[in-house]
């Protein structure tokens, strides 16, 4: 086994191979067990951003909150001279060496550390003054949300019925917290039995431990009667494309929790932050004083990275098709995505419609916890970061995008409650995500609407078992057939007529290309990609999870022919389809394995093909390129006693690279 000494110089050689030249080791605040360096060069006189060197003597120490640990080490550098803290991170504990993107909003892995010269790329907004505190704040909170959902699941019961009910009622209560911190005093009043009370008199946690009985019990009302009082404000309702209004809670959504411990924990846990300091660890003065902290202090999107690892790491499957995704797996769609997006679209990201909102849309019709859109919000504002804008212009767009760029649908109320303040917690109080009854029907999502689409589907077969259910799949199944002219073979069936706005998969063909309806026993998979196809706009980019059926299958051929098309067997070109496909990476048996499925799926890359000038209902005959294909056999971590057990490698790092750099 490699000493310490020994792996720090491994990581310096590697260093040295990348052309970085300068190297200063120090020792951090927790040192034992770990020996940390920084490196840079010095390119035509300037010295370049610095990279964290971390040799670490614990051999499971890289999982998937190393990134986080990096960044809080990386805090620690010295910055003589002006140097800035590193923006990048290579760490080895002895079983593998690893590279980080130290990026505040969201350190994560990547493939390989670039030259020196290169590193610049890495480089991210300045870093807001209070960061370094905020980083505190976010292990706080995480260790803090963890303890009262045990708590509450464990020891001091209260009136709610699961583990997904607590994670329901912390955001409520997370809502009320930033809505005192982000209101006026004005705003802020409300009315108890006759009386004007505002959430600064009673959202405090001292009145929950103190007292009768009876008065907690009255602070718990008071808390509840602000909640009904502010839950339908303005400033977090959001408007469908329809012109209807949806509020963040409905007038059914109350506050359950009944137990004023409980209230007094959960209100301290968001109140009772250390005192504010500046990166070099000197106080804030407000008046003299140091100033005490709060949630409006926390930097970037670190809150909300807190509630949505929280939400990651608690939340238990719910109904039908309820997967949170990995977060390797949203990382790599996200990043397949915006590597195209930049090198062939990035106009789009710029261009406004005719009424002036941004044209550029996300939407994610199966949203969940709104995970998707919550993992490209940081690299999509890095990517305009990087563009050739004014600050002005930059901060209007992003800002207009916000409200208007990412869509989301579920038929789950209480994950549309959790994806809205996820993404409000994330900048975007009135991101346009709804409630529906199902996304393959409802008229809130448009054809031709969405630049991307991410998404994570529900498989498996509809289930009909009486005759009001087998009824209602078999209307279903006939709204999936708009792209079957049934006309031309007179009553004997139907020709596939594929274009921009239409769905098949209600319907499938026998071996003669005639299509016969089919009235169940179609994957919702199988009609959720027909749907995505359906809302994207043409030349639009859709990167989703599918079940390997759908790619070998047999009796899914026609689902791959009606996706691009039949093989010219003189050409070996590909006409007829509605799409091109860019790539499909294979994903390990256990992606979902602690959401109790162990279902084989794969990253499904697909562009629908641009529509032809000449006819817009039909498409345009675009030829079918290489596809890049790859295969992950792990994504960091195994699945062991049902829990997350960090010791692989992350396969979907490299293959990211590779897609990168078109290997």
């Amino acid at each position: 086994m490699s000493t310490l000494e020994e792996r720090m110089n491994e990581l310096k050689a590697q260093a040295k191979q990348n052309k970085f030249t300068k190297f200063e080791d120090f020792a951090p605040t927790e040192s034992e067990g770990i020996l940390t360096s920084v490196c840079w060069a010095v390119i035509e006189g300037a010295p370049t951003p610095r990279v964290l060197l971390t040799a670490i003597e614990d051999e499971t120490w890289i999982d998937d909150t190393a990134g986080d640990k990096l960044l809080q080490l990386a805090w620690q550098a010295p910055t003589k001279g002006g140097a800035s803290e590193p923006v990048a991170a290579l760490a080895s504990d002895g079983k593998r060496v690893q590279a980080y993107d130290l990026d505040p909003g969201s350190p994560h892995e990547i493939d390989r550390l670039p030259e020196a010269k290169l590193l610049v790329d890495l480089i991210r907004l300045q870093r807001e003054p209070t960061f370094k505190w905020s980083i505190k704040v976010y292990g706080q909170l995480q260790r803090g949300f963890n303890n009262f959902h045990e708590r509450v699941y464990s020891s001091v019961r209260d009136t709610v019925d699961g583990k997904n009910h607590i994670i329901d009622e912390a955001s409520k209560f997370l809502f009320l917290e930033q809505f005192r911190l982000r209101h006026s005093d004005k705003e802020k009043e409300f009315q108890y039995e006759g009386k004007k009370l505002t959430l600064d008199e009673v959202f405090r946690p001292e009145p929950f431990f103190a007292g009768t009985k009876a008065q907690q019990e009255e602070a718990v009302a008071k808390v509840r009667a602000a909640f009904v009082a502010f839950r339908g404000h303005p400033d977090y309702k959001t408007t469908d494309d329809e012109g209807n209004s949806h509020d963040i809670f409905s007038e059914r959504v109350h506050l359950d929790l009944s137990v004023p411990s409980n209230y007094g924990t959960l209100i301290k846990l968001l109140q009772d932050l250390p005192p504010l300091t500046d990166n070099q660890d000197k106080p804030i003065l407000v008046g003299g004083k140091q100033k005490e902290g709060t949630l409006a202090d926390v930097a970037g999107d670190v809150l909300g990275r807190a509630f949505d690892v929280f939400l990651r790491h608690k939340f238990e499957k719910e109904g039908i098709g309820i997967y949170l995704t990995p977060a390797p797996v949203k990382r790599a769609m996200v990043e397949m995505a915006l590597h195209d997006i930049e090198r062939f679209d990035h106009e789009n990201l710029t261009a406004r419609d005719a009424d002036g909102r941004p044209s550029f849309r996300v939407c994610d019709p199966t949203g969940g916890s709104a995970g998707f859109l919550v993992a490209l919000l940081p690299a999509l504002r890095r990517l305009l970061d990087q563009m050739n804008l004014v600050d002005e212009e930059r901060e209007r767009l992003w800002n207009d995008m916000l409200e208007h760029s990412f869509v989301a649908a579920d038929s789950s109320a209480r994950m549309v409650r959790l994806a809205r303040l996820n993404m409000a917690l994330h900048g975007a109080p009135r991101a346009k995500i709804f409630n529906t009854s199902t996304s393959l029907l409802t008229d809130l999502l448009k054809p031709n609407s969405f630049d991307l689409i991410l998404t994570n589907p529900p498989f498996g077969a509809p289930k009909a078992k009486t005759a009001e259910e087998k009824k209602s799949v078999a209307e279903l199944m006939a709204h999936f057939r708009t792209d079957i002219d049934f006309d031309a073979l007179k009553g004997k069936g139907g020709l596939l007529r594929p274009s921009p706005t239409g769905l098949a998969m209600g319907a499938n063909p026998n071996n003669k290309d005639v299509w016969k309806e089919k009235e169940s026993g179609v994957d919702l998979s199988v009609l959720f990609l027909d749907r995505c196809l359906q809302l994207l706009k043409p030349g639009g980019r859709m990167l989703m999870i599918v079940p390997d059926s759908i790619l070998c299958n047999a009796n899914t051929k026609h689902v791959r022919e009606y996706l691009i098309g039949k093989k010219d067997p003189k050409t070996g070109e590909f006409h007829g389809g509605k799409a091109i496909v860019r790539s499909v990476s294979s994903l390990p048996a256990d992606t979902f394995k602690l959401s109790g499925t162990g279902a084989k799926t794969s990253i499904l890359y697909v562009q629908k093909r641009k529509a032809d000038k000449s006819n817009p209902e039909r498409f345009a005959d675009e030829p079918q390129t290489d596809v890049f294909m790859a295969v992950a056999d792990t994504l960091g971590y195994s699945v062991k006693n049902n829990a997350e057990v960090f010791d692989v490698p992350n396969e979907l790092v490299p293959i990211i690279g590779a897609f990168r750099r078109g290997e």
